[in-house]
């Protein structure tokens, strides 16, 4: 199973740098990084909340499932 994580093109639509994003949601820079590369093992529903009001979007625009 692979789970595409779609932040760093949402960001560039956007015109949004990740710093800004991290500030916005209360997130260290360190952690939405480990989120963006797919590294996470987990997200929480809050933070995924925070960043969905942040970017204006649906959770489905940052997560995609592809199957293998």
């Amino acid at each position: 199973m692979a789970i595409i994580i779609n932040l760093d093109r949402i960001l560039e639509e956007r015109d949004m740098k990740s710093n800004e994003l991290a500030e916005m949601v209360g997130i260290t820079t360190a952690n939405l990084s480990i989120l963006k590369t797919g590294k996470a093992k987990a997200v929480r529903f809050s933070t995924l909340e925070a960043i969905c009001q942040a970017l204006d979007c649906q959770p489905g625009d940052i997560l995609e499932y592809l199957p293998d």
